[in-house]
């Protein structure tokens, strides 16, 4: 997992050239116009999901896990809390990575709470459990951009 600000991304973009480009597209397009939905970016190696939605308690939400693609979750405006927490040792209770590359788990005995606010991102591998959406404190209302990369 990585969490930083948009303007340190360059530092990023050594991990792999569809890095790369996930975090140049999010550099320069103009988010904040972007209708929602997905938006191609290389065809199905990179892509980019906008969101719109309203912050949920954590107890609400679920842990989930990726196979195929890395997550970089960018909050545009607005601000959540995001769990992070290892995947090993955590039981799979739903099974829809065949269709939607997502599994979810229950919540981890140990995790950390990554407050993300606007101009802010974080990377979760498929070794990184994640439940996104999480209200800081108060709902609020957030745009946020994934770009899914394949691995």
């Amino acid at each position: 997992m990585i969490a930083d600000s948009i303007e340190r991304s360059d530092r990023y973009d050594c991990l792999s050239e569809r890095f790369a480009t996930a975090f140049a597209f999010l550099r320069s397009a103009d988010l904040a116009s972007l209708t929602k939905g997905k938006h191609e970016i290389d065809g199905d190696s990179v892509y980019a999901l906008v969101q719109e939605y309203t912050t949920y308690p954590a107890e609400s939400r679920r842990m989930e896990t990726h196979r195929r693609y890395a997550d970089i979750q960018f909050v545009v405006s607005g601000e959540e809390i995001i769990v992070w927490a290892p995947r090993d040792g955590l039981e799979l209770v739903e099974d829809a990575f065949a269709d939607r590359d997502i599994g979810f788990h229950p919540d981890a005995p140990a995790a950390t709470e990554l407050n993300l606010q606007a101009g802010m991102f974080a990377v979760f591998f498929p070794a990184d459990a994640h439940k996104p959406c999480c209200e800081m404190g108060r709902a609020s209302n957030v745009r946020k951009i994934v770009v899914k990369v394949a691995l």
